[in-house]
């Protein structure tokens, strides 16, 4: 579980996030929806250590990340998975040499240990026998799928991802959404996906927490996302006449 307590940031005179608490569940596919500018990549970015919160406490199952010493971090940072919304590859490196390297930086595995991990990985996203493509041969979902192989060949306790439909058509943006969800059910990780795409939300939200202007204003299933009654949340929701139609109903 991650739990985060009363965190605060502001850039200058802008305050950007504000007093926000809540408790990710370990399992579960956990979403933070919002706006772009609403505050959720800051958010992330504060979870992983990119971002410093003015003040608060982000507890990896009872570790406050924020005050441990530098190789607290370090250990504990081998345990979180990260996909980021671009996927962020090295494009000097093929799909392999990808995966491998935070085996490279963090382990004393043997080549052929770290190679069956990376084979396992390419096997939990579907993309066997893909070892030797570079970057450049893969399609925008290829890259999305190699990221989340880079991002549990550790096997984390937590799965952070950034906006990983992105720039995805419809048909590949739920092939994405399926597998992380059933990573996470698998290996029973706390995931947190960022995310805008109302389609994600009702394809794996399990729990929902909604950012507006710096501040958690609902949180509840995707089932009672429907039928709330938050007037800022029906207006990001129910934006596109899909989800008005949904709402009738």
């Amino acid at each position: 579980m991650i739990e985060i307590k009363n965190i605060n940031k502001s850039f200058g005179d802008n305050n950007v996030l504000q007093n926000i608490s809540f408790k990710f569940e370990k399992g579960k596919t956990n979403l933070i929806i919002g706006e772009s500018g609403s505050g959720k990549t800051t958010l992330l970015r504060i979870l992983i250590g990119l971002n410093k919160a003015n003040s608060g406490e982000v507890l990896y199952d009872g570790r406050d990340f924020i005050n441990l010493n530098t190789k607290e971090k370090r250990k504990l940072r081998q345990e979180i998975g990260v996909l980021f919304q671009r996927g962020a590859l090295y494009d000097y490196m093929n799909v392999e040499e990808n995966i491998m390297f935070p085996l490279t930086m963090f382990t004393n595995q043997s080549h052929e240990e770290k190679l069956h991990r990376v084979n396992d990985c390419l096997e939990k996203v579907n993309l066997e026998n893909s070892n030797k493509l570079s970057i450049n041969e893969l399609s925008g979902g290829m890259i999305k799928r190699v990221s989340i192989a880079r991002a549990i060949v550790m096997k984390p306790r937590y799965l952070l991802c950034d906006e990983p439909n992105s720039g995805l058509d419809p048909k590949t943006a739920i092939i994405i959404d399926n597998l992380i969800q059933k990573i996470t059910i698998e290996g029973n990780i706390t995931t947190i996906v960022n995310t805008h795409d109302m389609n994600s939300v009702m394809e794996i939200g399990e729990v929902i927490a909604y950012i507006n202007n710096g501040e958690i204003c609902w949180s509840g299933s995707k089932e009672e996302l429907i039928n709330n009654n938050n007037p800022e949340l029906n207006n990001f929701v129910f934006a596109s006449k899909l989800f008005k139609r949904l709402k009738k109903i």
